[in-house]
């Protein structure tokens, strides 16, 4: 078992796995390197995709790419994860997803079975959830040069509603709404790569999410702002959106479910579960008169039915996010300086 946390060891200017993780090395790469280029007002957004004017209509765009390692793995693949993922990114804005492009780099050797078997998976994901793949591209690397298949793809949708859902709009006294236990993508992701087993069966929780926020909007919920937990999970999620609001997050960890089989496993490796990547939960903020009926929707969909409040944005304007533990005593959060589980997506 080969379990790292990749960091800079030298003063060379290297890109490392670590970069590739959702935490602090992630925001280097971006604040240093991309975003002083592409300086306007939608990359300036901080969220999973861009909202743009077209005409009368907002559409939302979004693009994803997956290097996961295995490519099949309990409760999933790398064809279902990408068009999961990629719709679940234009769900955070609220948006009814439309089209998806797909471009396959493929490495030299790769069994066509191997290939025939996810583009099944992403066809039949992508009929679950009523999009339409229109365009795409292929390239071929040599052997040992790509590592058998990785996926980009993206995605275009359409804003049904008027309300703007995004970090800027976060809200003293909204509560913290979690739609389900957390851990159980990445962890399921390890165990197959790494030859684990468990007592009870580890699955991901690979779903697509635009379906539960379509029906809190249908309900007149006033969403503030969501969020889907993938790399670095839902500690580096609430870390990023306390930054990119100036808000101060307040979260219990007793409510914070997290499943045996997941716990287990992190307590083995030395995981942190908070860190561990999701591939079908998300967060979402909620004037607290809301939540109840918030919940009462979620938990009547089958992706969110255990949904939990698990905290609230306070009143104090410091970029900040406090976990309370279940000894009642109180600690920081902050990003992941380098990669706990590399290419678990």
């Amino acid at each position: 078992m080969n379990i790292e946390c990749p960091l800079p060891t030298d003063t060379d200017e290297l890109v490392r796995l670590g970069h590739g993780s959702g935490g602090e090395l992630t925001q280097q790469l971006l604040r240093d390197y991309i975003y002083p280029h592409f300086d306007n007002p939608w990359i300036t957004q901080a969220h999973d995709s861009a909202t743009l004017p077209l005409g009368k209509e907002r559409l939302v765009f979004t693009t994803d790419s997956f290097v996961i390692t295995p490519l099949f793995f309990p409760g999933g693949d790398i064809g279902k994860l990408a068009v999961y993922g990629t719709l679940n990114d234009l769900a955070m804005s609220g948006a009814g997803p439309l089209y998806l492009s797909c471009s396959l780099i493929l490495e030299e050797g790769l069994p066509m079975e191997t290939l025939a078997s996810v583009m099944a998976s992403m066809g039949q994901a992508a009929a679950e959830c009523g999009v339409q793949l229109v365009t795409g591209d292929t390239k071929v690397v040599e052997r040992g040069k790509g590592d058998g298949l990785y996926i980009n793809t993206s995605g275009i949708g359409v804003m049904c509603h008027n309300v703007a859902i995004e970090p800027g709009e976060i809200q003293p006294g909204d509560l913290i709404l979690l739609s389900g236990d957390i851990g159980r993508h990445g962890m399921a992701v390890m165990a197959k790569r790494e030859g684990l087993e468990f007592d009870s069966a580890l699955l991901s929780d690979c779903a697509p999410l635009h379906g539960a926020v379509k029906e809190l909007l249908d309900a007149g919920i006033d969403i503030h702002c969501l969020r889907d937990l993938t790399r670095g999970g839902l500690a580096t999620a609430l870390v990023e959106l306390a930054e990119s609001a100036g808000k101060s997050l307040f979260v219990e960890e007793s409510e914070i479910p997290v499943c045996e089989p997941v716990q287990g496993a992190c307590e083995m490796l030395g995981l942190d579960p908070l860190y561990v990547a999701n591939e079908g939960r998300f967060i979402a903020f909620i004037p607290a008169q809301q939540a109840e009926q918030a919940m009462a929707v979620l938990q009547g969909n089958p992706v969110a039915k255990n949904s939990r409040v698990i905290g609230a944005v306070t009143g104090e304007r410091r970029p900040q996010v406090i976990l309370q533990n279940t000894l009642g005593s109180e600690r920081l959060l902050d990003r992941l300086p380098g990669e706990q589980l590399p290419r678990i997506c």
